[in-house]
């Protein structure tokens, strides 16, 4: 029960028994004064909550009735107002004064219907006193159940709140939703999610809270006077819910000016949702499905800016590669002319840079080629043979050992087999040219977790680990006459079969290229 109650209650009661115990005894001056001050010390107590100034004509009207009746027993309305006084002030220094001040005018008209002895002397200085203790107690009382509103108050805030932004959390954005659910108010939720905010947030923590304060700010004052509720949850997600009449539309969320672009989603109760779980989850589903189709934009412009690159890349290393042999022949050209065009000291060096210009060109034409179309279900144990016959001839010629290692079992894939030939060809190649003395090279196919495994495993020099993650890029080659494109034509064709191509070296031991495509 609250003090307004009781003070609501107990002043008319004690004012009744005072009344009639004043008239039963015969110490009251006027039945009609008497009347007249209770009813009005009643109504200034009724409402002072609307009009303060009452609070400050209380003891007057107290006193007045104090000086008709004549008891003691007033003690108790004076002792119900300096409750009242600290309840409504709640500081020492402003309340002990008022409270002094009315106990000094109960014991002044105390003394003016009791003899004036120091016996009753005496009295009124304790009275002072036992005032004064009350005080002291009630105070105490009333700031600790301050502070414990307050405690409550601020435990309230840290389970709804987030600390960082001070907007709601998870939970508080939950409770809200359920709170405007329940007394059914038609709103919108909007979700929004900050897109690059993990790459802030490595970066820099401290970069990253600032981000989200400064987008916190911009969102309150977007919606300054129609947000029903805002929400930071789950790091970077933030919800905000907006009266059904206010009109969204993207140029609204644009924040370029705080550093960071967002993905957002607008669901409307009850519209599109019925129930609490319903907005919730078709919330969270839209904004999973908008965030899913920003990140396969920025993927596809990633994978189109590398592929640009990638051009970029080979026009250079193709200039650069064509512009060599190119300046010799042209060197040749102007020697010949002080020899009256006369070429022939130089024909077969120019004739061999032509040959170069030609197959550079020609490997280039390979590589730019759209992926295998001549795609079918083949037998790659025969495609291996074949290599193998192939290459044979010119392993005993450097006098290397050739071994063919097949599984039992047939192996088929999806593929072009002339491309493929090519790819087992040239590494094989690539193995015989890295064994300055006689070696051995090993081909071997197995299955393995559904994919066809081809090794091509030799005992040559072996790669340096600085060189190992260059061997796959366009124009990079140790050899004096290469062309640098091999091996990155190798892998283009194997990754246009859905398969991948990796190798593994140690110097001084060899070198394997391990081939893994799909299973038809």
């Amino acid at each position: 029960m609250s003090f307004l109650v009781l003070k609501l209650l107990f002043v008319p009661l004690i004012s009744i028994f005072i009344m009639v115990s004043s008239v039963y005894l015969g110490y009251h001056t006027s039945i009609p004064l008497m009347l007249l001050t209770a009813t009005l010390l009643y109504v200034s107590v009724v409402f002072d909550r609307k009009y303060e100034w009452l609070r400050y004509v209380h003891f007057l009207f107290l006193g007045a009735f104090h000086y008709v009746s004549q008891l003691n027993w007033c003690i108790l309305l004076y002792y119900i107002l300096i409750i009242n006084t600290i309840h409504n002030k709640e500081r020492f220094k402003e309340t002990m004064p008022l409270c002094f001040l009315i106990i000094l005018q109960y014991s002044l008209i105390r003394l003016t219907y009791v003899p004036l002895t120091k016996y009753n002397v005496l009295v009124s200085v304790f009275d002072c006193l036992a005032s004064f203790v009350i005080v002291i107690s009630f105070h105490f009382v009333n700031f600790l159940e301050s502070e414990k509103k307050k405690l409550y108050k601020q435990n309230d805030y840290l389970t709804y709140h987030d600390a960082l932004t001070g907007l709601l959390n998870y939970d508080g954005y939950l409770h809200k939703v359920q709170q405007l659910i329940e007394v059914n108010k038609p709103f919108q939720l909007v979700l929004l999610d900050i897109n690059n905010f993990k790459s802030l947030n490595a970066k820099d923590i401290s970069t990253a809270n600032e981000i989200l304060i400064r987008f916190s700010r911009a969102l309150r004052r977007l919606f300054l006077n129609d947000m029903l509720a805002a929400s930071r949850y789950a790091g970077d997600r933030f919800a905000v819910l907006l009266p059904e009449h206010v009109n969204i539309d993207s140029t609204m969320f644009n924040f370029e000016h705080i550093g960071v672009q967002v993905t957002y989603s607008i669901t409307c109760y009850p519209h599109e949702a019925l129930t609490y779980q319903e907005i919730i989850s078709t919330a969270e589903d839209r904004i999973f499905q908008m965030r899913r189709n920003s990140w396969m934009r920025s993927q596809e412009e990633m994978i189109r800016t590398e592929k640009m690159k990638m051009v970029g890349e080979l026009a250079a290393g193709m200039a650069h590669e064509i512009r060599n042999p190119l300046t010799s022949i042209k060197g040749f050209i102007q020697l010949s002319k002080n020899q009256s065009y006369n070429i022939q000291p130089w024909y077969e060096v120019i004739m061999g840079e032509i040959t170069r210009v030609g197959e550079l060109t020609a490997e280039f034409l390979h590589f730019s080629k759209p992926h295998a179309s001549n795609m079918r279900v083949e037998s790659l144990s025969d495609c291996m043979t074949r290599v193998y016959s192939l290459c044979e001839s010119e392993a005993a010629s450097h006098g290397h050992v050739f071994l063919l290692d097949l599984s039992d079992e047939p192996i088929q894939i999806v593929m072009d087999r002339d491309k493929i030939i090519q790819v087992l060809i040239n590494l094989i190649r690539n193995s015989f040219q890295a064994m300055e003395n006689t070696g051995s090279v090993r081909i071997s196919l197995k299955t393995e977790e559904g994919m066809a495994v081809v090794q091509i495993e030799d005992t040559g020099k072996g790669i340096a680990d600085e060189n190992l993650a260059k061997i796959f890029d366009p124009f990079y080659t140790t050899k004096e006459e290469g062309t640098g494109l091999g091996l990155s034509l190798c892998q283009k064709i194997v990754e246009d079969h859905g398969g991948r191509i990796t190798v593994h070296s140690e110097l001084g031991i060899g070198t394997t290229f391990t081939l893994r495509m799909p299973l038809s």
